[in-house]
Parts: C-alpha cells; structure tokens; sequence
C-alpha cells in the first residue's frame, strides 16, 4: 500500500479498535507524522503491512495522553 494509504489504514484501526472519533484518530496520526514517527515506514514500502499497522495503531492509541512525546498533544 502507499505511505498515505497506510497512514489511513492507521486511522482506520484506531476508530475501529479503540471506539474514538475519525477526527480523534486521524489528529493522533498527524501528530505521530509530524513528529516523524512513520518515517521509516515513507521510505519502506516493506513496512507498510496489516500487522505493522495494527501494531502502530496500538501505539499511537496508547501514547497519545502520555506526557512524552509531545507529538500527542497540542
């Protein structure tokens, strides 16, 4: 899939796993993006699977209210 493809795959597991908002979901995703933590997956066609998403997804979900990285708030 493409690198946006996956980061929408992203998204998706988290409104879907998690019970949140799309809009919830895909902030937590830019965040995670801005901050560069999907970097590797962009140069990686490789790490662009199912399960390395549902993997991200479970990260960005968890690490969103913690008080680092900030990538999770603003």
């Amino acid at each position: 899939m493409t690198y946006e493809e996956y980061l929408d795959e992203v998204s998706t597991l988290i409104t879907e796993m998690y019970k949140v908002s799309d809009a919830d979901a895909i902030k937590w995703v830019v965040r995670a993006q801005a901050a560069d933590f999907f970097t590797l997956h962009d140069d990686d066609e490789a790490m662009r699977t199912e399960e390395r998403a549902m993997q991200d997804a479970k990260t960005v979900y968890e690490q969103r209210n913690k008080s680092r990285p900030e990538i999770f708030r603003k």
